[in-house]
């Protein structure tokens, strides 16, 4: 792409974000669209439906909830413990995670909780951060299912009192399993700094990066930045139903800093981030950035995901992270790095162009791809001319 073809996107995407602002669907949305070291932000509407957010705009300063897409930062902070050597890929991690010691697996991942065999091997940081380490997310109606789902989100330690208790849903290393790995590897940052995981965060990447507005509260002070955010469906009379006000769970300390979703960022913020990784300049080494934007799973893992065996037909996973592996339904490239937010954002890097777009969005589910609404979105972004 030559840059002269930025401003073009960033009209198509304007006129998609119109329409889709403009159906009622959200109150507002943004995307900041990069292509070597030229940034436009396109931003439609406002900040809430309702309020003073309803006047206030669209912005790439806008604090939003990430979900999913709070996955890549626990990856990256975990990764500058290897490079200090605080942590080892490989290495068994009973000794900070006793809780995950001498597991057992289920004999049947969807059988009884009783009939388990003895884990093959311990649990590492590799299989934490490529989604292997043995649980996670399980799609179909299960006693594992249940269980894990009864775990709820109470004070880490008490959490991760609550999974040692359970079987593990594969043996370690055998099947991707998501979003449980990313929270667990919260706790262990936790362990192995002596802070909490906010404040690792903070000093190992927010800080050195300049993220002011990244964490996992808002500051008082910002709260007039901070979107609200909307539930899947309208109530019957038709109006939009608020999940979670600027005022709601995200202005105070959380029980539970989750890596997995829990981390809030502004769309400023998260291009910074992605940028340290696309030039390799930021807190992590390029052999770092390459292992987490690099596909890691083999095919056997692939095949026993929890979202099916054709998931990953034409992507894999990195560290924290989805890669595209061949062509796929968005248009993104082979090589393509990044992942979409429950609340609607979404982030992806195409490393060979230096092509970077980011999505702002506040509404429940928003984030699942597969929606049409996404077709006609990344159309606009790719689309030639």
């Amino acid at each position: 792409m030559t840059a002269e073809l930025l401003p073009k996107r960033a009209a198509r995407v304007r006129d998609h974000l119109d329409r889709f602002v403009g159906s009622g669907v959200v109150p507002g949305a943004g995307v900041v669209l990069a292509h070597r070291g030229e940034v436009q932000v396109v931003a439609v509407g406002t900040l809430a439906f309702e309020g003073a957010g309803a006047t206030t705009p669209m912005a790439a300063d806008t604090i939003l909830r990430m979900g999913s897409m709070s996955k890549p930062f626990t990856a990256a902070c975990a990764m500058t413990l290897v490079e200090d050597g605080t942590l080892r890929l490989d290495d068994p991690l009973d000794d900070l995670l006793p809780e995950l010691a001498d597991m057992r697996v289920l004999a049947d991942p969807l059988g009884p909780l009783s009939d388990t065999v003895p884990a093959k091997r311990p649990v590492t940081l590799r299989g934490l951060l490529d989604s292997t380490f043995g649980t996670g997310m399980v799609m179909t109606a299960s006693p594992i299912a249940e269980a894990l789902g009864a775990v709820g989100r109470p004070e880490p330690d008490e959490w991760m009192r609550r999974l040692g208790t359970l079987p593990l849903v594969h043996q370690p290393g055998e099947a991707w399993l998501y979003d449980t790995a990313a929270n667990v590897t919260g706790v262990l940052i936790a362990r192995a700094t002596g802070t909490s995981f906010g404040e690792a965060l903070r000093e190992r990447v927010f800080g050195p990066l300049g993220m002011k507005d990244s964490g996992f509260t808002v500051d008082p002070a910002e709260l007039g930045r901070f979107a609200t955010a909307y539930a899947k469906d309208d109530a019957p009379d038709g109006s939009p139903v608020v999940d979670d006000p600027p005022d709601g769970q995200w202005s105070r300390p959380q029980t539970f800093e989750s890596g997995g979703g829990g981390l809030l960022s502004t769309g400023h913020d998260y291009l910074t981030f992605v940028m340290s990784l696309l030039s390799g300049e930021g807190v992590l080494s390029r052999a770092s950035v390459e292992l987490m934007t690099t596909d890691q799973l083999t095919p056997s893992q692939k095949k026993l995901s929890g979202f099916g065996p054709d998931y990953f037909d034409a992507m894999g996973w990195g560290f924290g992270m989805g890669v595209a592996t061949g062509p796929n339904r968005s248009g993104h490239a082979t090589g393509t790095y990044g992942w979409p937010g429950y609340y609607g954002t979404a982030w992806y890097t195409d490393p060979a162009e230096e092509n970077t777009t980011i999505v702002l969005m506040q509404r429940e589910h928003m984030g699942n791809q597969n929606l049409p609404v996404w077709d006609e979105f990344w159309a606009a972004v790719y689309g030639v001319g």
